[in-house]
C-alpha cells in the first residue's frame, strides 16, 4: 500500500439553509485503497462524494486530488477520477456501446478499443450491441460501472454501486470491485449501506454522523481495537465459564449451546485464552465475533438502516 495521498478533504463543509449537511469534513485516501465511506441515512454521504466529484460547490473547505486543489485544477484532476453516484442512467433505446460511445465524446474521446476493454471488464461486451432498455438493473449498474471506468481512471468513487441489486448481482459488482484494486491498482472510494460489504473489500474506512466525521483508519485495526465478543469452546466448559467470568476485564460471559460466548476487549482475549490453559483446561477455539455491523452500532447508536 502506497502512502501517497490520491485524496484529501480538508475542513469540507455543505451548508443549506440554517443546517450543515457536511461539516469539518476532513478525509485521508491512499493509493491502492478500498475506502469504505459510511454512515447512517442523512448523514452526508452522497453530499460529500457530489462535492468530491465537483458536482455541488462546498460551503467550507476544499478538496485536493493527486495532491492538486480541486477548485483550481478540476480538469486536470478529474480526467484521472471515474465516478458513478447512486444509479446510473442511460439512453435507453440507445445500444451500451453507443451510449458508451456518448459519454466519452463527452469527456474529449476514446478509441473503440478502449470503449470495448470497459465493457470486457464489467462483463458486458457479448451484450454490447444491445439497447439498454433490455438490460436488468444489475446489468445497468454494470455499465454505469463501464462508464466510471472509460479512460483508466486512477481514482474511482462509487456511491451506493450495488444500490437495489440481488445477491447476484450484487456478488458480480463486489468481485468487480475487488479485481479493480488487486489487478488494476485503482483506488477505490466506495459508499455503501451493506455493511458486510464493506467489511469484505475495504482496506480503510470513514464513518461519519450528522455531517461530522466519528472515526477513520484500517479497517482491521478498527475492528481490533475496543471491546468485542469471542465465543470459546473449552473442556470443561463449566471451570471455563467460571474462570472466565473471575476475570477482571471480562464483562460479561454465558454459555450459549456449548460454546462460550465472552465480551471482553480484543486486547485481552490472549490472556484470557492464558488463563485458561494456565488452569488446565482445553481450549478448543477462540473465535473473535466483532462484526462491522457491531463496530457501525456501537458507536454510532443507530439501527440497521444507513
Amino acid at each position: 500500500m502506497s502512502d501517497e495521498i490520491v485524496l484529501r478533504t480538508l475542513d469540507l463543509g455543505k451548508k443549506y439553509g440554517d443546517r450543515w449537511a457536511v461539516q469539518s469534513l476532513n478525509l485521508t485516501v491512499r493509493r491502492g485503497d478500498v475506502f469504505g465511506f459510511l454512515g447512517p441515512n442523512g448523514a452526508g454521504k452522497s453530499t460529500t462524494i457530489r462535492m468530491i466529484l465537483s458536482l455541488i460547490t462546498p460551503s467550507a473547505g476544499s478538496v485536493e486530488l493527486f495532491g492538486l486543489p480541486l477548485r483550481e485544477k478540476r480538469g486536470e484532476v478529474l480526467a484521472r477520477v471515474g465516478g458513478l453516484v447512486e444509479r446510473a442512467d442511460f439512453y435507453l433505446y440507445l445500444s451500451a456501446r453507443r451510449n458508451l460511445e456518448i459519454v466519452a465524446d463527452l469527456n474529449g474521446g476514446l478509441s473503440p478499443s478502449a470503449i470495448g476493454e470497459a465493457l470486457e471488464t464489467v462483463g458486458l461486451a457479448s451484450r454490447a450491441g444491445d439497447r439498454v432498455k433490455s438490460y436488468s438493473h444489475g446489468m445497468k449498474q454494470r455499465l454505469g460501472l463501464a462508464a466510471a471506468l472509460l479512460g483508466s481512471p486512477e481514482l474511482v468513487v462509487l456511491d451506493e454501486p450495488t444500490s437495489g441489486l440481488d445477491p447476484q448481482g450484487i456478488k458480480e459488482v463486489r468481485d468487480l470491485i475487488a479485481r479493480l484494486a488487486a489487478e488494476r491498482n485503482v483506488t477505490v472510494f466506495l459508499s455503501s449501506h451493506l455493511l458486510s460489504e464493506i467489511e469484505q473489500l475495504a482496506t480503510r474506512m470513514a464513518i461519519i454522523n450528522n455531517g461530522s466525521l466519528v472515526v477513520q483508519g484500517s479497517v482491521r485495526e478498527l475492528l481490533e481495537a475496543g471491546t468485542g465478543s469471542v465465543e470459546v469452546i473449552a473442556v470443561p466448559g463449566d471451570r471455563a465459564l467460571a474462570l472466565i467470568r473471575s476475570l477482571p476485564y471480562v464483562e460479561e460471559a454465558a454459555l450459549v449451546d456449548d460454546r462460550i460466548r465472552v465480551k471482553v476487549p480484543a486486547a485481552q482475549s490472549g490472556a484470557m485464552n492464558t488463563e485458561l490453559v494456565r488452569a488446565g483446561i482445553d481450549v478448543r477455539a477462540l473465535v473473535p465475533q466483532r462484526s462491522l455491523e457491531d463496530y457501525f452500532l456501537s458507536i454510532t447508536g443507530e439501527g440497521r438502516g444507513l
